[in-house]
């Protein structure tokens, strides 16, 4: 009879990983709120107000090419803990501006730390998850992202009684925490420290792209960056615009959104190390396509909301699977290097044209074509997955 292969504890580095990820999701959400009115209180209008949200997203853009250079040279590790002292000192100079283009400078900043640390920490994931439990790993860790997510902004909205710049400061303060924490505890690790062989090169972008899950996964996580960009852009507008709801009930919506998340990711993550990445991407495309397209057609608040908790339990299916299929693919390779460069821009480049294309649709042709948009290329994002192998491997049982 043959014994099942025990599955692997977590290590204590994911541990350390996945707090530091709540503490800077929480931070950011903590800002969130008062941001634009910061920005306001210089005597901007509101297109400049946004603008500063913009400046953070394009610096991310315009520096991931060389964060794939950096993390090459010199490993995940110091590169994650750089950009996040990058960040925390730009929040730190952000509560200290005197104008709007001093703010826009330092957030801009923020956002080429903001990138050196996420494509870091994808790498650092993905050499330190044992194989057998990514999907486990992926879920844990993407969830902790949506829990700090939505305690940030609750966070932040009782801090703003206390000051707009105020804020600002407790988040740097956390970031220097967090900084501190992954300092001490990942030093001497041996599963954080990078292999410097030959064997262990970063994987070249031209081997990636031959890998039909790679090409699917970097379509998918454009397709990611359009649906978040909808969620916080767009659907608290329809909830106000179409369905006469108070702001508060529009966040609502965007509340029940994550939890949705949170319910599906570590479930599915399990899942997915036990039938393959595959089959969870494919099923949770399809749940968000139809879920988005019900929001679509409907005028009822009540089936409004049940429409966003099934498409985020459809996003929270999809998240960790498609991490852990990008790790199964890098498996055996140092360092990410342009391989994860490329998608995390491809996600940022769906979260920069996302607001602009769905505010497009929305305002000439109303918003259940911005949701049907939405939710056909979801479809298209099943298809491509259908049309290709899983990146699992089977493990005897």
């Amino acid at each position: 009879m043959t014994e099942k292969t025990a599955v692997p504890s977590m290590p204590r580095e994911v541990w350390v990983m996945v707090s530091a990820s709540f503490v800077i999701a929480l931070g950011y959400g903590v800002v969130a709120p008062a941001l634009p009115e910061f920005a306001r209180s210089f005597n901007v209008g509101v297109t400049a107000a946004s603008a500063i949200v913009s400046a953070f997203a394009i610096m991310r853009l315009v520096f991931a090419p060389s964060t794939g250079r950096l993390v090459n040279r010199f490993g995940e590790r110091p590169m994650y803990l750089l950009g996040l002292f990058i960040v925390a000192l730009s929040t730190l100079a952000s509560a200290f501006a005197h104008s709007y283009w001093q703010l826009m400078l330092f957030r801009g900043l923020g956002g080429v730390g903001s990138v050196m640390f996420s494509v870091s920490a994808m790498g650092l994931m993905i050499r330190i998850s044992p194989p057998a439990i990514r999907g486990r790993v992926s879920g844990l860790y993407s969830s902790s992202f949506v829990l700090g997510s939505i305690t940030g902004p609750l966070l932040g909205g009782a801090l703003v009684g206390f000051g707009l710049r105020v804020p600002f400061v407790v988040y740097a303060v956390a970031l220097f925490g967090a900084i501190a924490v992954v300092h001490l505890q990942l030093r001497g690790s041996e599963l954080a420290t990078i292999d410097t062989s030959s064997t262990a090169a970063a994987m070249p972008l031209p081997a990636a792209l031959r890998i039909g899950a790679y090409r699917s996964a970097v379509g998918t996580a454009a397709i990611f960056g359009w649906v978040y960009a909808m969620r916080v852009s767009l659907v608290p507008l329809y909830f106000s615009i179409v369905l006469n709801q108070p702001d508060g009930v529009a966040g609502l919506a965007l509340a029940t959104y994550a939890c949705g998340d949170v319910l599906a990711m570590i479930p599915s993550g399990r899942l997915s190390d036990r039938i393959g990445r595959r089959p969870l991407i494919i099923t949770g495309m399809i749940i968000l396509a139809v879920a988005t397209l019900a929001l679509a057609l409907t005028h009822s608040v009540g089936a409004a909301f049940a429409s966003t908790l099934v498409a985020g339990i459809g996003t929270g299916m999809v998240s960790p699977a498609q991490q852990a299929a990008l790790a199964d693919i890098m498996f055996g390779h140092g360092r990410g290097g342009p391989v994860l460069v490329t998608y995390q821009m491809s996600q940022d480049m769906g979260t920069v044209i996302g607001p602009v294309a769905g505010g497009f649709l929305a305002q000439q042709w109303g918003f259940p074509t911005a949701f049907t948009v939405t939710a056909i290329l979801a479809g298209c994002s099943a298809a491509a997955w259908i049309m290709v192998r899983d990146t699992m491997v089977v493990r005897a049982a």
